[in-house]
C-alpha cells in the first residue's frame, strides 16, 4: 500500500478508492467523514504532524486529497508534540486565501517526502468533457448567462473568494465564497426563479488542483432545482462531476440542462 487518501465528505473518497488495483490508506478529517468509505487513521490539524509519520511508517509515498473538508480553527490545546513545529505554517495557511492556505498544506506533504496527486489523475474519467449531457438544451439567454458568468469567475479569481456564481438575463445573483456552493445556492434572491437563472462552476486562477478541484455532483443538481434555477455549467476539462449518469438523469426529471462548456464557447 503505498497511496494514502486525505479524505473529506460525499462520494469523491469512494469512488477513487474503488478505482484502484490495491484498496488506498484512508485518512479521514475527524468529524468530516467520507461518505461509503471506512476510516484507517483520523486525524485533525492539531495531529497532522503526527499523521505525516504513521504515513510514513506504513509506507505510503503518494497522497490523494478528496473531498470536502471546511477551514479547521486551531485549537492550541490539542497541539500533539510532532505537530509543534508545523505551527508557523499552519498560521500562515489560516490567514490566506483558499488557494494560499492549499498550497500551504500541499507543500507540508511534498517537503515530508509525499507525492501529491489530484483525484482526476488517479481518476480521470471523473473530469466533465465538452456537451450538454442533458435532454434539454441552452437557450440564445443561458448562452448570454454563461458567458456573463465566465467573466464573473475570471474577475473572481484574483480575489480568491470561490469557484461559482449565479448568473440571470445576465445579471449577477449570487457568488460563492464561506459556506461553498450549497451556501450559495440556498441564499439566493427570491425572484431567481422567475430569471431561468443558471450556477457557473470553474476553477479560480491558479488553482490547486491536486487538493481542489471544483465539483458537482447529485445534491449539487437537487440543489440548483430546490433552488429555482435552469440550469448548471461547468467548466469543460476543469471540473469533476460525480455519478455523472445520475446528474443527467436528474437534470432531465426537473428539466434543467447540464452543460459542460469549454470557455469561449457561445
Amino acid at each position: 500500500m503505498t497511496l494514502a487518501l486525505i479524505a473529506g465528505r460525499g462520494r469523491l473518497p469512494a469512488e477513487v478508492a474503488a478505482a484502484q488495483d490495491v484498496p488506498p490508506l484512508v485518512c479521514g478529517y475527524e468529524g468530516t467523514p467520507p461518505e461509503g468509505l471506512d476510516v484507517d487513521l483520523t486525524f485533525r490539524l492539531e495531529t497532522l504532524g503526527t499523521l505525516l509519520v504513521q504515513l510514513g511508517e506504513k509506507g505510503v509515498t503518494r497522497v490523494c486529497f478528496c473531498g470536502g473538508i471546511d477551514r479547521p480553527q486551531l485549537d492550541p490545546s490539542k497541539l500533539d508534540a510532532e505537530t509543534m513545529a508545523l505551527v508557523p505554517l499552519f498560521q500562515k495557511a489560516l490567514a490566506a486565501g483558499d488557494n494560499g492556505a492549499l498550497q500551504i498544506l500541499k507543500e507540508i506533504f511534498e517537503q515530508t517526502g509525499f507525492e501529491v496527486l489530484g483525484a482526476d489523475e488517479l481518476l480521470p474519467d471523473l473530469i466533465a468533457n465538452q456537451g450538454v449531457l442533458s435532454e434539454a438544451w441552452p437557450d440564445a439567454q443561458m448562452r448570454r448567462d454563461a458567458i456573463r458568468g465566465e467573466a464573473v469567475l475570471a474577475g473572481m479569481a484574483p480575489l480568491d473568494i470561490g469557484q461559482a456564481c449565479v448568473i440571470g438575463a445576465e445579471q449577477v445573483l449570487g457568488v460563492e465564497a464561506m459556506g461553498g456552493t450549497d451556501h450559495l445556492l440556498a441564499t439566493l434572491p427570491a425572484n431567481t426563479r422567475d430569471m431561468r437563472a443558471i450556477l457557473c462552476k470553474g476553477p479560480k486562477q491558479g488553482q490547486i488542483r491536486e487538493i481542489d478541484m471544483p465539483t458537482i455532483g447529485p445534491a449539487t443538481i437537487e440543489a440548483a432545482y430546490q433552488a429555482g434555477l435552469a440550469g448548471v455549467v461547468v467548466d469543460a476539462g476543469d471540473v469533476i462531476i460525480l455519478e455523472a449518469d445520475r446528474c443527467a438523469e436528474l437534470a432531465d426529471r426537473y428539466g434543467l440542462v447540464l452543460w459542460v462548456r469549454r470557455g469561449g464557447e457561445e
